[in-house]
């Protein structure tokens, strides 16, 4: 399959990865190694802060992008808009790549994969 597109849902937990075309879909799951704690002050934290992102789990997400000449990352809280900003501090020379950057709660594969071929649709039409 000739990757052109690939769409990227992810959290704190897990990514998965979707590579397609027209007719047909590939994915790739990758998940953390590091557990996600959500630290409040009445959990005890000074400043009120999450703790430090995963780096090691965004490089492997990016790793996992690579194939891909356009990327769609989506997904609920704040994951999505941690691997671009990832993305454009440690691998700016890809930062192009990514089209869009969206809130999706938990949707099925399917329907991942669905939007997102409908994003590319729409973004096709419009870069023409």
């Amino acid at each position: 399959m000739q990757i052109q597109h690939a769409v990227a849902w992810l959290d704190h937990r897990e990514a998965k990865v979707f590579f397609f075309n027209r007719e047909s879909a590939e994915s790739v799951r990758l998940a953390t190694t590091l557990a996600h704690h959500q630290t409040h002050n009445k959990a005890g934290s000074i400043d009120g802060k999450r703790a430090p992102e995963n780096e090691a789990f965004y490089h492997d997400v990016v790793n996992a992008l690579q194939p891909a000449k356009e990327w769609l990352i989506v997904g609920p809280g704040s994951a999505k808009d941690e691997l671009a900003r990832h993305i454009r501090d440690h691998h700016a020379h890809l930062k192009d790549r990514i089209l869009g950057v969206e809130p999706a709660d938990h949707p099925t594969e399917a329907q991942i994969v669905a939007h997102a071929r409908s994003f590319f649709r729409a973004a096709d039409r419009m870069l023409r």
